[in-house]
C-alpha cells in the first residue's frame, strides 16, 4: 500500500512552470526501437518542436554498455544482446519486471547543472522508494540507489536497487533510470553491474515488497512531482 504523498516544493522543475509529459509503454519495447526513438525526441525538445518526455517501459533482457564500460566485465557475451547505449556508466542490464524510466528534460528550462540533474534523478527514486515504506539511499562514490539487507544472524550488505545512466546533449537529457521490481535477478550474473563487483542487486520483490508495476508507477509519478514539478499523460514516442 502507497505511503501518503509528501509535499514539498520542486527542487528541480521548470522555471516557466510548464508540464513534462509522462507516457507509458505496455509491453517489452526492443532496445534498438527505443534508443531511437527517445533520440529522436530530444532532439525535437531541443529544437524546440516537442515537449519535455519521461517514457516509461520494460526491455526484453539485454546488456548495454555505457561509453565507460570495460570488455572484461562482460562476462557473460552470449548470454543476451549486448548493446552499445552511448549514456554515461558501465555494463547495465534491462529485462522484464524492471521498471526504465527515459528522461527527457531540458534543463535549459530547469537547471544547467549536471550534477544536481543526477542528484535530483537520485532523490526522485529514493522518494518513490519511501512509499513502499523502504529506505534507500545513495553511496559516496556510487552513483544509483542503495539498500541495506539485514538478514538475521548475518552481516549487512548494500545491493544496488535502481541504476542511474544520463546523458546531455543540447542540455535535453535523455536515457534516465531502472527500478529493479520484479526482474531474474541472476540476469546481472552475465556482467559486472556499473562496474561494481564487491556489491550485489536486488529488487522490490526481493526485499518482501510484492508490489504491482502500475503501483510502481504511480510512486514515481508522485515523486517526480515533489522533485521535477508537474506532469502530463502523454502518449508514448512509438
Amino acid at each position: 500500500m502507497l505511503a501518503p504523498k509528501l509535499n514539498i516544493e520542486p527542487r528541480f522543475a521548470r522555471i516557466d512552470g510548464r508540464a513534462a509529459g509522462w507516457a507509458t509503454s505496455p509491453g517489452q519495447v526492443p532496445y534498438p526501437r527505443a534508443l531511437a526513438a527517445m533520440e529522436a525526441r530530444a532532439a525535437a525538445i531541443a529544437a524546440g518542436d516537442a515537449e519535455e518526455l519521461v517514457w516509461l517501459l520494460e526491455h526484453p533482457p539485454l546488456y548495454t554498455a555505457g561509453v565507460s564500460a570495460k570488455v572484461e566485465e562482460l562476462l557473460s557475451p552470449d548470454r543476451f544482446p549486448v548493446f552499445p547505449a552511448g549514456r554515461g556508466g558501465k555494463y547495465t542490464y534491462h529485462g522484464p519486471g524492471q521498471r526504465v524510466a527515459y528522461v527527457m528534460l531540458d534543463l535549459t528550462r530547469r537547471q544547467r547543472d549536471v550534477h544536481a540533474f543526477v542528484a535530483a534523478l537520485e532523490d526522485w527514486l529514493i522518494r518513490a522508494l519511501k512509499r513502499f515504506n523502504l529506505d534507500a539511499e545513495v553511496r559516496p562514490g556510487r552513483i544509483g540507489v542503495w539498500v541495506d539487507r539485514k538478514t538475521p544472524g548475518q552481516p549487512v550488505t548494500e545491493e544496488k536497487i535502481a541504476a542511474i545512466g544520463v546523458r546531455l546533449r543540447k542540455w535535453v537529457s535523455f536515457h534516465g533510470v531502472s527500478l529493479n521490481v520484479e526482474p531474474d535477478l541472476s540476469h546481472f550474473s552475465g556482467i559486472v553491474p556499473c562496474g561494481i563487483a564487491e556489491h550485489g542487486v536486488t529488487s522490490l520483490v526481493a526485499l518482501g515488497r510484492p508490489v504491482a508495476m502500475a503501483d510502481v508507477d504511480e510512486a514515481l509519478r508522485q515523486g517526480f512531482c515533489e522533485v521535477f514539478g508537474p506532469m502530463t499523460h502523454a502518449e508514448p514516442p512509438l
